[in-house]
């Protein structure tokens, strides 16, 4: 998560803040990358999301989903969107990691310790026909989905600061009807996070649910995000690294 304002190197002023994870051992502040949808299979949009990596040079990156490219500079924690390489997210879940993907950590209702805070993921988007089968059921393009099995493990996670979902909650997005998913805002309830940060829509939008400071961020062609872990105060960065606009469900 990078800072916005002072990202000059220094000495934390409490010691317990290296303990906490917020500040690098050589006493540098921490740095951390917040991306939205990359969609970087497309080589113009991978080598944007590059570019996001090489400008803020992050310690730590979160991304929302829909990532598709999994060589990454700096180590990820993401969740699967409903657009990725189905045989590698598998790979990923079952620890079975391929070669290229070093990097790159799935959280699929699991949840990371990341510079003193826990972070947690919920893989997948929602469909009403395949929510009560069991992820074992769940083949070839239909592994994009998060079933009952996935939310209730993730509503087991524990103290929980930031959530990453790639299907919204509802009561964030409107398009004439609520394309949020009841069993993300049943998430939040049971997790009460601080924050939560919100794929697949690209756009931005903000609301409080359920207590929790809920964020739908900007594709990463047009926005990256910065994150303090101390405060966890999350700025948005426009930039123009690359443009075009893909709907939420390509």
């Amino acid at each position: 998560m990078a800072l916005v304002g002072d990202l000059n190197d220094r000495h934390p002023e409490n010691p317990d803040d290296c303990r906490r994870g917020h500040y690098s051992p050589s006493g540098r502040r921490s740095t951390m990358l917040v991306l939205g949808d990359a969609h970087a299979s497309d080589p113009a949009r991978r080598e944007t999301l590059l570019e996001c990596y090489r400008t803020v040079g992050p310690d730590r990156v979160l991304q929302v989903g829909d990532l598709e490219h999994y060589d990454l500079p700096a180590p990820t924690w993401f969740v699967a969107g409903n657009n990725e390489d189905f045989d590698v997210i598998e790979a990923l879940r079952t620890e079975n990691r391929p070669a290229e993907t070093t990097t790159v950590n799935l959280l699929a209702s699991s949840a990371a310790a990341l510079e003193g805070r826990r972070v947690a993921g919920l893989s997948g988007n929602y469909a009403p026909t395949k929510y009560d089968c069991s992820r074992a059921e769940l083949e070839g393009d239909r592994r994009r989905h998060f079933t009952h099995e996935d939310i209730e493990r993730a509503a087991d996670l524990s103290d929980i600061d930031v959530l990453l979902t790639h299907e919204a909650p509802t009561g964030l997005l409107y398009y004439g009807y609520d394309p949020g998913c009841e069993h993300v805002t049943d998430l939040l309830e049971a997790l009460s996070p601080t924050l939560c940060l919100v794929g697949h829509h690209h756009t931005h939008r903000e609301a409080e649910i359920a207590g929790t400071r809920v964020v739908s961020l900007a594709p990463a062609w047009e926005r990256y995000y910065t994150l303090d872990p101390a405060t966890l105060e999350l700025t948005a960065h426009d930039h123009e690294f690359g443009s075009g606009e893909l709907g939420p469900d390509e």
